[in-house]
């Protein structure tokens, strides 16, 4: 993949567009946290449910969300890879409609590269609401076709989305949606 790709990609973050994006799971479409009602849009997701961030680093992580000690272990053993995390949101004084949000360090150059230029992004998978996601950037390009502008080039090479496991203060671990992950 070139930088100018990358670059284009970026841009059309900024600008609140989404971007389709190479992932160690499932091939996914990404948007900025603020904009992730063009996702609910795209993919005719149903408004409730929670469209999780990856993040390119611990770091990342920790600025978005408080770490419990089972949530440290899990991330120590299993990022970057097919975990994502349900933790509470670090508020840091400010007000937010969220208190739990899904984080996860995913195992693909491509998107660690757009993650550690451009910052945590919000990032669902390539398919309309219901059906198999897209296991590649030309899957993905079938589904959306012109609706998206940029597809990033990469193959899947997991093929199954990402263990949920919530990892909240005061209770015990629990797997929201099984996946490659096992408690």
């Amino acid at each position: 993949m070139t930088s100018r790709l990358l670059a284009r990609a970026g841009t059309l973050l900024t600008e609140g567009k989404v971007v389709g994006v190479p992932t160690d799971t499932v091939y996914g479409l990404a948007t900025r946290r603020s904009a992730t009602e063009a996702l609910f849009r795209l993919k005719g997701r149903p408004p409730d449910k929670a469209i999780p961030v990856l993040v390119g680093s611990v770091a990342q992580a920790r600025r978005l969300a408080v770490f419990t000690p089972t949530a440290e272990r899990l991330a120590d053993a299993h990022w970057p890879g097919p975990l994502t995390l349900v933790m509470g949101v670090r508020s840091e004084g400010k007000k937010s409609e969220e208190t739990t949000v899904g984080l996860r360090m995913p195992d693909h150059p491509v998107i660690l590269d757009l993650l550690a230029e451009w910052g945590p992004l919000a990032v669902t998978s390539a398919n309309r609401s219901g059906e198999n996601p897209a296991k590649s950037d030309l899957q993905a390009r079938e589904i959306f076709g012109g609706q998206v502008e940029v597809y990033l080039p990469g193959v899947c090479p997991g093929g199954v989305a990402s263990t949920v496991i919530a990892a909240m203060p005061g209770r015990d671990p629990r797997i929201l949606r099984p996946g490659p992950i096992t408690l």
